[in-house]
């Protein structure tokens, strides 16, 4: 066969070379973009619905949902064995404002809320009690650091699977945003959450009102 015969297939052969080339391309970007959203979903992207349910939560722009104080629904039993290995309830805070902060060291969006949470605690002594809840870390020893890099002095209970979130009313917390964060008022009863990083003024804004009540 002459070299004239042949010369056309080989654009042919480039062209399906390269539209399989772009098909790959395509398809490890689409790989790419799922596992984004998935890290994202499950590490601070937020949000402002924490599935249904009948929490009597209003939803404000900034992210924050509140009760009124004759709409709230009692706080699970939330206790358990801290980072440090002493047992605690929130229980045992009755009469105090707490906060409860989920987290994880393997959560930059963590990181990012860790100084404004170490500042407001220490404002609020008096009246809040912090606590965390380490979640999501396999073992206890970054999370110890984490805590230590940010100067953290409040206990975390460690829920390495992620269950003292699933004690909570159907729709008050989503296990896939982390950070979330409860507060739970002088009363035992939920308040106000939020499933996103927190700057100092936001968390200001969920914690000040409950101080303010006697």
């Amino acid at each position: 066969m002459s070299a004239a015969c042949r010369a056309p297939r080989s654009p042919n052969r480039s062209l399906r070379r390269s539209v399989r080339g772009r098909r790959s391309r395509a398809a490890l970007l689409a790989a790419g973009a799922a596992a984004l959203a998935l890290t994202l979903s499950a590490c601070g992207s937020g949000g402002t619905s924490g599935g249904s349910g009948k929490t009597n939560f209003i939803t404000s722009k900034d992210g924050i949902s509140t009760a009124e104080r004759g709409d709230r629904h009692d706080a699970p039993v939330i206790d358990g064995e801290t980072l440090d290995g002493k047992k605690l309830s929130i229980d045992d805070y009755k009469g105090k404002v707490v906060v409860l902060n989920v987290w994880g060291s393997w959560c930059p969006p963590c990181r990012a809320e860790a100084p404004n949470f170490k500042k407001v605690s220490a404002a609020t002594e008096d009246d809040v009690q912090f606590v965390g809840i380490n979640a999501r870390d396999p073992e206890k020893g970054p999370a110890i650091s984490f805590e230590k890099d940010y100067g953290i002095g409040y206990p975390s209970l460690y829920d390495p699977m992620g269950k003292l979130m699933l004690r909570f009313p159907k729709g008050t917390l989503n296990p896939q945003f982390i950070p979330s964060t409860v507060v739970i008022d002088r009363d035992g009863k939920i308040a106000a959450r939020s499933q996103q990083p927190l700057n100092e003024e936001k968390l200001r804004k969920m914690v000040d009102p409950l101080i303010a009540e006697k």
